[in-house]
């Protein structure tokens, strides 16, 4: 099927020019286009300009500052992938990274997009809450920061309003000694949406953090879980504890890719293996990063 309404394509090469040509009713951002061309494709949107972003420079840096890990609007899963300074200092967006679609799609979806499109299952989301990151936004005028617990309103609803571009996510990296692990079910091994997944982030002082996508209408952090594990050696008794907190803390739906009870039966497991596979990383001995622990 092809795009069968017009529309207008800039290409501004600085970040002032494209916030001016968003200024206008009716523009949407254009990076990777693995969303928004689809959408197109379907009918879904009807934008009256697409301002493509690629052509603006360091939109695509991918840096470490005093302690804040920062991605650039243009940076791509694949980047994730190949980036020594998101192994060294976040290697579980690598683990997540590996999960998101096929190599194709990864080559061209950015993290910035995948946070924009704000559909529930999206890959990003999980991982990027555990480390508590902002969503840094441009408009006409002034920056703000928006955290990421905060970003999304609903399904494909964000905080961003007309007029206004993500210029990057940061993340807050923890001072101390910590491990990660993110965990997606799906019904095969390649390119398919999350029947659930998870993030867990350990620090060497029992600060843990989890976060659960595709099983609520937006991404979020598990309050409830998090303030029985916090503090707290994780032994078995601990993580039955945690596991039996599960079931109310998530409110997945039946679809055609799982029904809402094997996806609440598989997120306890998955807190279970998750927290096993955290607590050994974070003493040395856990499974590598990447692995597929689902």
């Amino acid at each position: 099927m092809t795009i069968a309404h017009g529309f207008d394509y800039v290409r501004p090469a600085t970040l002032d020019a494209a916030l001016a040509c968003l200024a206008s009713d009716g523009s949407r951002v254009l990076a990777g286009g693995t969303d928004i061309v689809p959408w197109l494709r379907d009918d879904l949107i009807e934008p009256e300009v697409l301002v493509d972003i690629k052509a603006i420079p360091d939109l695509g840096q991918i840096s470490v500052t005093d302690g804040r890990l920062i991605l650039g609007a243009l940076v791509t899963f694949s980047d994730l992938i190949e980036s020594d300074v998101v192994r060294d200092a976040a290697p579980a967006l690598v683990e997540m990274a590996h999960q998101v679609a096929s190599v194709g799609v990864r080559n061209r979806a950015t993290i910035v997009g995948n946070l924009c499109a704000a559909v529930p299952s999206l890959d990003a989301g999980p991982v990027l809450m555990v480390y508590d990151a902002t969503v840094e936004v441009a408009r006409t005028g002034g920056v703000r920061s928006v955290p990421l617990v905060e970003w999304f309103v609903g399904p494909k609803e964000t905080q961003l309003a007309a007029g206004e571009m993500v210029t990057g996510v940061t993340l807050h990296l923890p001072a101390v000694e910590h491990a990660a692990v993110f965990l997606k079910l799906a019904r095969y091994s390649g390119e398919d949406l999350a029947q659930a997944n998870l993030a867990i982030l350990l620090t060497a002082e029992h600060d843990c953090r989890l976060a659960f996508g595709a099983v609520a209408p937006v991404p979020f952090r598990a309050a409830a879980i998090e303030a029985v594990l916090c503090g707290n050696a994780l032994t078995d008794e601990v993580i039955a504890d945690a596991r039996a907190l599960v079931a109310g803390s998530i409110s997945p739906i039946s679809d055609v890719r799982a029904s809402a009870e094997y996806r609440t039966h598989m997120c306890a497991v998955m807190v279970e293996r998750g927290l096993r596979a955290v607590a050994s990383r974070l003493a040395g001995d856990g499974p590598p990063y990447p692995t597929h622990l689902i």
